[in-house]
């Protein structure tokens, strides 16, 4: 208590010290003062707008060319959120997926490597459908859906 009390009347005599030192006028700051421009200071005002594009595009007609040959449906497309070697893991992503208000389907595939059970959304008619419910579960953190063309 006492180091605390020295401590306390120290900084309270260093506070009075600072308090009694005269201020010398080099050590301030000198004053800024703002002043209005006056009229003559301003730069002359422009007699005409030095651009003349905005009265050219009022004016102009722009040529677009259409191309009349009818676009081909790339679909349907389908999504795949995961390939399991085993069911089980297959029904619990698709329970995870139905969780996330989407209807998905495992469908089991036999290849040159062994049985695989795909879990599948789709079909989709455009790829941007399938883009955006892929954006959906991934706000959902299901990753890793690949989109591909089902033909």
């Amino acid at each position: 208590m006492i180091i605390t009390a020295l401590l306390l009347a120290s900084f309270g005599w260093f506070l009075w010290y600072l308090k009694q030192q005269p201020v010398s006028p080099e050590k301030t700051a000198p004053a800024i003062t703002r002043t209005k421009p006056t009229v003559d200071d301003l730069p002359a005002k422009p007699v005409a707008e030095p651009y003349q594009y905005i009265k050219e595009l009022e004016n102009r007609e722009i040529q677009v060319e259409v191309d009349s040959t009818p676009r081909q449906p790339q679909g349907p497309f389908q999504m795949q959120c995961g390939s399991f070697r085993q069911a089980e893991q297959a029904e619990a992503m698709r329970a995870q997926i139905a969780f996330a208000g989407f209807t998905s389907t495992v469908r089991r595939t036999e290849g040159s490597n062994g049985v695989w059970f795909r879990v599948v959304l789709g079909p989709y008619d455009s790829r941007r459908q399938a883009t955006a419910d892929r954006n959906r579960l991934q706000q959902q953190n299901i990753n890793g859906c690949q989109i591909w063309n089902w033909t």
